[in-house]
């Protein structure tokens, strides 16, 4: 990565960040910040790479926006004295950190802000603060630029129109609202982990800005507990990334993995963190990161399934969601036989939730073929299977689960 990609990705929310605060406008702020990177790579090859990058392209970018505001604004004296107020905030010298960091937050808590849809949230948190291009959020999406770029731009419409104020929450709406941050950022770290579509099973450049954004929300409040347990969970899981597809890009399962390639500097920091998170207390993302610290050891033969089950156990009561009960079901499978997890799956299947999922995601009849396999029941299984092959949203899962159907009908076993 050249030094002004490093730049970007480590400045880019903080100039956008700044100069929306400066300016109260998301697409002023976009744009200028887009002309400062610009000058940025005119300049700097020639004259030297500033001694602080940041303040540099924040300096520059406040000034192409008030350069714009003065030459779209009318001669009237309230808006003249209005850009010299501007102008004058603009020339105040930016300190190095402090303020800098509030502004990202604040801004990251304006594109998580519950009047905007979920999907409004991830494209614009990715957009303005993860800094990818709109042609990189489209593809997140599996939509058109043009498209998206259509969204974006309705998007900062309605925190405009809707008056959205520019702001961290206030103490007693922050749990709330942190919320809708962490969520936003897991979604963005699932959507790399396991996409909803394509012909890759991990899209790591959007797992790394998930864990950057992550690394921001801890670093902006070091003692949410929930914020620490997200970091976390995101660690251990992409610490696995180099392992889970073989050369040709084939799904490898956990069990079968090379867990000499896991990232044991990621499981080290990502263990540390899930301590850390139970001691603010058993929070979701807290539990979760427990879970997968338990499943970040040397050998399938050491994963204490006991304490996975145990802890999902104690997820299941805070949140009981049909994602929650099926990884439950897998766990107690292997604690108390492939029976007992298949009477869970078929419980919760007869259920509304359920069916829905089975209806939605591929998981529920994987479990499913895995269980009747395991119990004997060979034809079921190769059903379970077909049905989920059918399913699956992207090419290695499907060519997995084809074979695995394909490998019991032929010998039974699997």
């Amino acid at each position: 990565m050249s030094n002004l990609d490093d730049v970007h990705r480590r400045q880019w929310a903080r100039v956008v960040a700044i100069v929306a605060h400066t300016y109260g406008d998301l697409d002023l702020a976009e744009d200028a910040a887009g002309e400062a990177f610009a000058e940025a790579v005119q300049r700097w090859p020639s004259e030297g790479t500033p001694d602080n990058p940041g303040a540099w392209l924040i300096r520059v970018a406040r000034n192409k926006a008030l350069d714009r505001l003065r030459r779209e604004s009318s001669r009237a004296a309230k808006q003249t004295a209005a850009h010299e107020l501007l102008a004058a905030r603009a020339d105040v010298e930016l300190p190095a950190f402090g303020p800098l960091a509030d502004d990202r937050l604040r801004l990251l808590f304006v594109c998580c802000h519950p009047a905007l849809s979920a999907e409004a949230q991830i494209a614009l948190t990715l957009r303005l603060i993860a800094g990818l291009s709109t042609a990189q959020v489209a593809r997140a999406f599996w939509v058109t630029e043009a498209t998206m770029a259509q969204r974006l731009v309705r998007a900062k419409r309605k925190i405009s129109v809707a008056g959205i104020p520019f702001r961290v929450p206030e103490p007693h709406e922050l749990a709330d609202r942190l919320a809708g941050v962490l969520r936003v950022v897991y979604l963005v770290f699932r959507e790399g982990y396991a996409p909803s579509g394509g012909d890759d099973l991990v899209h790591t450049d959007l797992c790394d800005e998930a864990i950057r954004l992550a690394r921001l929300v801890v670093e902006l409040l070091p003692d949410q507990g929930e914020a620490l347990g997200l970091l976390g969970l995101l660690l251990l899981h992409h610490s696995r990334r180099h392992a889970r597809v073989d050369g040709a890009g084939n799904l490898v399962l956990l069990d079968d993995q090379d867990r000499r390639t896991w990232d044991r500097t990621a499981i080290a920091e990502g263990v540390t963190l899930a301590a850390t998170a139970l001691r603010h207390g058993r929070g979701t993302y807290a539990l979760q990161a427990a879970i997968a610290a338990c499943h970040a050891v040397r050998s399938p033969a050491d994963t204490d399934w006991a304490a996975i089950a145990a802890l999902y156990g104690d997820l299941a009561r805070i949140d009981p969601s049909p994602a929650v009960l099926l990884n439950r079901a897998v766990a107690v499978a292997e604690v108390d036989g492939p029976a007992a997890g298949l009477a869970i799956v078929d419980s919760l299947l007869s259920t509304s939730e359920g069916m829905a999922l089975a209806r939605s995601s591929h998981h529920p009849h994987v479990a499913r073929g895995d269980f009747l396999r395991r119990l004997g029941r060979h034809a079921d299984a190769a059903a379970a299977y077909g049905v989920a092959a059918g399913m699956a949203p992207t090419a290695p899962e499907r060519r997995f689960l084809t074979q695995r159907r394909l490998d019991i009908e032929a010998g039974g076993a699997g």
